[in-house]
């Protein structure tokens, strides 16, 4: 078939098990329902870190955070770090960045052609007029990852910027889709539409609140292991989950139901808009979030966690060319695979650096040998030690820097990862594979010394930046007439 047209859409913090085709039984999520039926579900698909501007970037790039130097949301990928988006314009795409992409730095593009409403990351900071203000309904903790974005005046029902961010962002890229059917673009396009939702602060819409106040029924009590992995057990200290009562998370949840709901209600409206145009014929619709967020999965919320409710991510792929609509993929992908998916499709350059395998054959009924069946994810939490996580099979292994025994779970066999097997004799030849794998390239001591450095970088540049006030450069006055062949 000819290079289809790619509409991929981006949410942040979307658990992967909170959604109608995933077999939620109370969630609304109609659009994102009749999506999986139309396409592939990559039901074993993992974001490469699980934090946003580490996922992103691997996202962008199909390279590792570890390659990239990117574990926290202060880093900044390099303009010299080639993206799909590069290689989708160099193979003549129209490519279109629309939303978010929690890109950090000036370079605000990364290889699209055209960036429609900038992002919403300084909104906390309190730098950007307006931006700060959540309706009055939300506390400025309500969007951290801490307990204080559970407390009561933090959550609840209400209007947050973060929604009103994505009505925007969705009502302009339905414009220009509907420019485009006007005036069809000369060459194939690439939209990518990145949304804020279902990312807290838990505020939602009061008939939602309400809605799933009554349906969700009571949340059990969080089972907590009592031989959970020590590295673990510090991000609940640092985190402050034991001060989470259960209505706390009663209504923190419901919120989040609501705004999964609403997420869903702007990818229809998105949807609908394709399909009143020429355009759909020849589009394929991919859907992902760049992570989950536990939402009191093992008495956790947020994310940086390896745990499937915060590293798993939903990835709905449909369109022209997909083959056998509503199947469930169960081979394990990578989100890093998303850019070498895309250069196949649009016939581009593939990216020097990238690491994830292409998925084209999959998406076209081919074997599932075509991918990789690994997916490697990173992390180095606020307050945690640099961390690993190797997904491959039924296994996953979890190495945690200063630890010597990592995590160990079998997902066949306990998919609530309830049993660690870290410690079990039976498991030490697959464990020993495993941490091997996972150590190949990877070094905990190391990432800890490049992730200080990169901090004091950055405190001697804001230093720099504080002493210096405005720069000023001084032009040189070109003479005219100078420039001339004897």
């Amino acid at each position: 078939m000819a290079r289809p047209n790619l509409l991929l859409v981006v949410s942040d913090q979307h658990n992967p098990h909170i959604g109608g085709w995933a077999g939620d039984p109370v969630v609304r999520t109609p659009a994102l329902d009749r999506l999986a039926a139309a396409g592939v579900d990559f039901t074993q698909a993992y974001c490469a870190g699980p934090l946003c501007v580490p996922s992103r970037m691997a996202l962008m790039t199909g390279q590792y955070p570890l390659d990239l130097g990117i574990w926290t949301n202060s880093e900044i990928l390099p303009s010299t770090t080639p993206t799909f988006a590069h290689a989708l314009t160099a193979a003549g795409y129209e490519t279109v960045l629309c939303g978010r992409m929690h890109f950090i730095g000036f370079d605000q593009n990364h290889g699209f052609r055209q960036r429609l409403v900038g992002d919403v990351s300084g909104a906390m900071s309190g730098t950007t007029a307006g931006q700060e203000m959540f309706e009055g309904v939300w506390s400025r903790r309500g969007c951290g990852q801490d307990v204080g974005s559970l407390l009561p005046e933090a959550v609840g029902p209400g209007r947050a910027t973060y929604e009103i961010y994505d009505e925007a962002v969705t009502a302009r890229a339905i414009r220009l889709l509907e420019t485009w059917d006007r005036q069809p673009p000369e060459r194939p396009f690439c939209l990518v539409v990145g949304l804020l939702l279902p990312h807290n602060p838990y505020v939602c819409a009061p008939e939602l609140f309400d809605e799933y106040m009554d349906r969700l029924p009571a949340a059990p009590e969080a089972s907590i292991a009592p031989d959970e992995h020590p590295a673990v057990q510090d991000l609940r200290r640092y985190r402050g989950t034991a001060q989470i009562t259960p209505e706390m998370a009663r209504r923190a949840r419901a919120a989040y139901y609501g705004l999964v709901t609403t997420l869903d209600r702007n990818l229809e409206r998105l949807l609908q808009a394709l399909d009143a145009t020429r355009l759909a014929e020849t589009t394929q619709v991919i859907y992902t979030s760049d992570h989950g967020d536990l939402c009191g999965e093992h008495g956790l919320w947020w994310k940086d966690s390896f745990y499937e409710g915060s590293v798993r991510v939903p990835l709905l792929w449909a369109g022209p060319g997909v083959a056998r609509p509503g199947r469930a993929e169960k081979r394990v992908v990578s989100l890093c695979d998303l850019a070498p998916t895309l250069t196949a499709l649009a016939e581009a350059p593939e990216l020097p650096g990238a690491r994830g395998q292409s998925l084209a054959a999959l998406l076209q009924g081919g074997p599932a040998e075509a991918a990789s069946g690994r997916a490697f994810a990173e992390t180095c939490a606020i307050g945690q030690q640099p961390a690993r996580m190797i997904r491959q099979g039924p296994w996953k292994l979890c190495a945690y820097h200063g630890f010597e025994t990592p995590q160990l779970f079998n997902l066949d066999d306990d998919p609530g990862e309830q049993h660690d097997r870290g410690r079990d004799a039976d498991c030490a030849d697959i464990r020993a594979a495993l941490t091997a794998a996972l150590r190949r390239e990877w070094d905990g001591a190391a990432v800890r010394r490049r992730l200080d450095r990169l901090e004091a970088e950055r405190r001697l540049l804001a230093e720099g930046r504080r002493a210096a006030g405005p720069t000023v450069a001084e032009c040189w006055p070109f003479p005219h007439g100078g420039n001339r062949r004897a």
